[in-house]
């Protein structure tokens, strides 16, 4: 997992050194219709995150931050761990556009948080979408509900570091095992999305709509298989392979349908899949 500041450094001096990349898909030659930068991203205390909407939610919603079920402030769920509606005062500090701190925002419930099939956690704030909008001028990013397409252009957007990464979805894992855990269809950046500890939690943001796509969590480090910090990839028939250097998100798509009015949760609704308690 790139877990913040936890051989951050590290990271840092050997990123790009002997990593053996993944076979690419072809780079999406679509221009990007919008602009990706760092507003509406967030900065945690050990990781990245983002403030985001779902296609229906109100702008009198109280607003959500996205960042990785390992971010979470109590330590990792374990597998087959849910955790809804657990109080919570974590702040987050608001980016603008360039990459400046203009508020810190705080949260009163961690909604959902999982490292089961997927990696992630979905904080409620004490503010809502227009209070937001109306104080820093600064709208929340939106979260697509479709699945992501191979060879889309994409960037990561680490609110902890201000710095963005770019690259296109390779593709897709059937399963991603690291340590304990196991995630499902994860998505595979090409080479140049070398993210490190403290981009865990970045929104992965389509650079044609501008709508997140995936939750950036992982990589593998060392080489290893299937151990911390070093995923590797299980097919339909259970082979299993490895590709040092190489990063990996969790899709979003299927978040929206478990919300219903008002930002809240409803596990039970109409198709949604994500793991329940």
């Amino acid at each position: 997992m790139n877990k913040p500041l936890l051989a951050a450094l590290s990271s840092l001096a050997l990123a790009g050194l002997g990593a053996t990349p993944a076979v690419a898909a072809p780079h999406s030659t679509a221009k990007p219709a919008v602009t990706v930068n760092f507003a509406g991203t967030v900065a945690l205390s050990n990781c990245s995150g983002s403030v985001i909407r779902f296609p229906n939610s109100a702008d009198s919603d109280p607003a959500l931050v996205l960042t990785n079920g390992h971010c979470l402030e109590t330590g990792f769920p374990d597998p087959g761990e849910v955790i809804t509606g657990q109080s919570s005062s974590r702040t987050f500090g608001l980016l603008n556009s360039s990459g400046s701190k203009v508020a810190t925002l705080r949260a009163n419930q961690v909604v959902y948080s999982t490292m089961t099939d997927t990696d992630v956690t979905i904080y409620r704030l004490t503010t809502t979408y227009a209070q937001i909008k109306s104080a820093y001028g600064i709208s929340a990013l939106t979260v697509n509900d479709t699945h992501p397409t191979a060879g889309t252009a994409i960037k990561v957007v680490s609110g902890y570091w201000k710095r963005t990464y770019s690259c296109s979805v390779d593709g897709f894992v059937y399963r991603l095992k690291e340590g304990d855990w196991t995630w499902k269809d994860s998505v595979r950046y090409t080479s140049s999305c070398n993210t490190i500890g403290g981009t865990s939690g970045s929104p992965v943001i389509d650079t044609t709509t501008g709508k997140v796509v995936a939750v950036n969590n992982t990589g593998n480090e060392d080489g290893e298989t299937c151990t911390v910090n070093n995923p590797c990839e299980v097919d339909e028939n259970g082979n299993v392979t490895i590709h040092q250097g190489i990063n990996y998100a969790e899709e979003t798509y299927q978040i929206p349908a478990c919300f219903t009015t008002g930002n809240k949760l409803d596990l039970g609704a109409a198709g949604c899949v994500l793991p329940k308690p």
